[in-house]
């Protein structure tokens, strides 16, 4: 029998006991399978109903198209991904310079795929400690730019107080010890160090449009999904500040063009970019609504 996440008596954000279906979303990357997603009734967040455990979560990253994994350019969304990701790449090492007020530091990387964001920090002068679960993907980032990533085992051996700066993107989705992870960055931070946490934004416009063949659910890979109530309480509850918001404008063309094609089984690139146009304006108004937000913390 496959293994899965035990379910949480309550949530994991703020303590409530109750928690109620909401959609069934479909696995469209790997196996097709369909998995209930269930939310708590005070802030909002949202769990993978019997999502696999970890010692089977594997073979559901176990596709070319993973573009995290992969690294591939296989497909026009793929390469609009590529295309743009050296400018989000230096939009990321100048947020975390801007809200560090450092120049140089020590940076833990968590999740660091095939190393864009590790190598783009290393010759920014950071010192950068990259952990990937993905044994393939340590592998490109070694072949491609000699970058020595490690397993997120090493997280636990790491010495307290050793890092200015961690970072998680698009990862914090996709682990299984939640609350383990949290209180592990909060030992690992130097006083007023920095946590910086990317994740999708459920309650954006292009969520809301799409339901349940919104892209950025990506179950069963993502675990969980966050809406920035859920995320603020998340964070308190293990003693960090509330966080300060920052969109990810270009995600809201990626996920909606992804969705497109998950709702008709076509690309649909010009259909896609409007709804991600539409999504990024209605966020002008509310930054509350962006189909990706950054969360950026301090330990109290």
């Amino acid at each position: 029998m496959e293994d899965s996440i035990a379910q949480p008596l309550a949530c994991v954000c703020c303590g409530n006991s109750k928690c109620t279906p909401v959609l069934s979303a479909k696995d469209y990357t790997v196996s097709q399978q369909s998995f209930t997603l269930l939310e708590c009734g005070n802030c909002k967040f949202r769990f993978t109903e019997n999502a696999p455990g970890f010692t089977d979560i594997g073979k559901y990253y176990a596709a070319e198209n993973y573009i995290s994994h992969t690294n591939t350019k296989k497909g026009l969304i793929n390469q609009l991904y590529h295309w743009v990701r050296s400018y989000t790449l230096g939009a990321k090492r100048r947020l975390i310079i801007r809200n560090s007020k450092l120049a140089q530091g020590d940076l833990l990387d968590v999740g660091a795929g095939t190393g864009f964001f590790v190598e783009e920090m290393a010759k920014a002068g950071w010192r950068v400690t990259g952990l990937e679960p993905d044994d393939q993907a340590r592998e490109r980032a070694m072949e491609r730019a000699g970058i020595q990533l490690q397993n997120p085992e090493v997280l636990w051996k790491l010495a307290p107080a050793s890092f200015d700066v961690i970072t998680l993107w698009h990862v914090l989705e996709h682990v299984h010890d939640l609350e383990g992870y949290l209180r592990q960055f909060h030992h690992l931070l130097r006083p007023n160090g920095l946590l910086v946490i990317a994740v999708p934004n459920y309650q954006s416009h292009d969520a809301a449009h799409y339901q349940a063949s919104w892209a950025a659910y990506d179950v069963p890979r993502h675990l969980y999904h966050f809406s920035p109530r859920s995320m603020d309480y998340l964070l308190r509850a293990h003693q960090f500040q509330s966080p300060q918001l920052h969109p990810m404008w270009f995600d809201a063309f990626y996920v909606s063009m992804l969705s497109e094609k998950y709702t008709t089984g076509k690309d649909h690139p010009i259909r896609g970019a409007w709804e991600g146009l539409v999504s990024n304006l209605a966020a002008l108004f509310d930054k509350k609504k962006t189909s990706s937000l950054i969360y950026i913390t301090r330990p109290l």
